[in-house]
């Protein structure tokens, strides 16, 4: 199969996406990428990237790199000028280097929406039908965060998702609850399904002796670590007092790897509450060596702002932390905490309640050793059950097939 993919996001930045590429061409379907330069998360192009149209490979796919504004410091003027610029550019030259014919155009969407502009231009030119995979819900992520505040401008963003959705051929939503905001903004009751998010392979039960290296980097005693973004939705201020109202327990660490916009403040926060000794900034690691971190943390930490868009997402780290049998404390409502208490992997609190979050980690902390590994062999069990990576592949390639089969009846009917 010939898979025309528009991401705005691509690797050497750090998604999923990369691993779903590469699982695909080692299934010999061909691949073509429209992307634009990496400059997420930092802000800045890569070394090497930034200027005009760049072409390479990826794993056997070829890649197609559009120029476009970098995301700077992350205001709302510098982003959405980076979103627009890589709409504008990819939705321009998009058609002169994705050239002869598809079988698919596939949209990967953790956010700006703004990317399915290049993929409809293409799918009129092309003729060939569009699936989008709907990673985050606009516009009510753009108002959870604060990035967007103003009511017409939301109006307008939901209109604009609107009359994307309506030129999918198949929508595809990485949390259950996502589909009745699509169904409500798109208009459109059927064409909407449910696909998760994997996790690479790399992603496995480690034993702590498979990663001295780590171990020594890390301090000693009862590990609670979070990895992931540090930004405004993972709710750090709960993180932090949490961290405080245990201060008693001097063995417990909170071991935080990652970077975001919110990491200054927790550096200027721990040094204010003197929790120096309790709270670890680890800074961001490759993702090869999550596993390794992973093996030497007694609890995994999830943790998403109380907000109703919140509730509806289910955290990309997740399918990680399930993937590598650790225990999960998991700070998170709705269709995240469901899975957590489904799964039997770990403790669940709500959201933005410090008091209830130090609870858990007491509790965890006071547990024995194999009830707290019980709780990661059923995440595993779990894991491999709904979010394994071949088993995912298996039905992305059955969603592709169904719809070339819908668009080749149509045609058909049209004939006719």
């Amino acid at each position: 199969m010939r898979i025309l993919l528009v991401t705005q996001y691509f690797w050497p930045e750090n998604f999923r996406i990369n691993d779903l590429v590469e699982g695909l061409t080692q299934r010999g379907h061909e691949i073509m990428v429209l992307t634009g330069h990496p400059n997420y998360p930092e802000g800045t192009f890569a070394a090497g990237y930034g200027r005009g149209v760049r072409r390479e490979t990826f794993c056997g796919a070829r890649v197609s790199r559009v120029p476009m504004l970098a995301r700077g410091a992350g205001g709302a003027r510098s982003l959405a000028l980076n979103y627009l610029s890589f709409a504008l550019a990819a939705s321009l030259l998009g058609p002169l280097l994705c050239r002869g014919r598809f079988d698919i155009i596939f949209v990967y969407e953790p956010s700006p929406m703004t990317v399915g502009f290049p993929a409809i231009v293409l799918r009129f030119l092309r003729r060939t039908p569009l699936v989008f995979w709907v990673q985050d819900l606009w516009p009510e992520s753009l108002s959870a965060t604060g990035f967007v505040t103003s009511p017409i401008i939301l109006a307008s963003v939901e209109r604009m998702v609107r009359w994307i959705y309506r030129h999918c051929d198949l929508i595809l939503v990485t949390s259950r609850a996502f589909i009745p905001s699509v169904q409500r903004v798109g208009r459109r009751y059927d064409g909407v399904a449910y696909y998760p998010q994997s996790a690479e392979v790399l992603y496995r039960p480690m034993r702590v002796e498979e990663a001295p290296d780590v171990g020594a980097e890390l301090p000693k005693g009862f590990r609670v670590m979070f990895a992931g973004n540090l930004g405004t939705a993972q709710d750090l201020p709960t993180v932090l007092a949490a961290a405080e109202l245990v201060r008693d327990l001097p063995d417990i660490r909170w071991i935080l790897i990652g970077d975001g916009s919110m990491r200054s403040w927790v550096e200027t926060e721990i040094e204010r509450r003197g929790l120096q000794e309790q709270v670890h900034l680890v800074g961001r690691r490759p993702v090869s060596d999550m596993p390794k971190y992973f093996a030497h943390a007694d609890a995994l930490l999830v943790t998403l702002k109380r907000d109703p868009i919140f509730a509806l997402t289910v955290p990309a780290k997740l399918q990680s932390y399930l993937a590598c049998a650790r225990p999960i404390i998991a700070a998170l409502e709705g269709e995240g905490a469901s899975i957590v208490r489904e799964a039997r992997a770990g403790l669940t609190v709500s959201p933005q309640d410090p008091v209830s979050l130090a609870q858990s980690v007491r509790k965890m902390y006071a547990m024995g050793k194999n009830e707290r590994e019980q709780y990661g062999v059923r995440g595993r069990i779990y894991f491999l059950e709904h979010f394994e990576r071949e088993r995912l592949l298996d039905e992305l390639e059955r969603h592709f097939a169904a719809v070339q089969r819908q668009k080749r009846r149509q045609q058909g009917e049209h004939e006719s």
